[in-house]
């Protein structure tokens, strides 16, 4: 795994927790808020994932 993968699902993880707390709370602002950070986390990931296929194909 390298850091952007890392740091991807970290993210993706918090926004969950923030999109569940915003539930909870009511507030529609902190549910937007975490949804979005999970997208961004889940783009993170993929670059990720592409930058380490990438790696494996030169290697090779």
């Amino acid at each position: 795994m390298n850091k952007d993968q890392i740091k991807g699902s970290i993210k993706e993880a918090a926004g969950k927790v923030q999109e569940k707390a915003g539930e909870l709370l009511d507030s529609p602002k902190t549910v937007a808020k975490g949804m979005a950070k999970q997208v961004e986390g889940k783009g993170q990931k993929a670059f990720g994932n592409m930058k380490e296929a990438a790696q494996r194909a030169t290697s090779s």
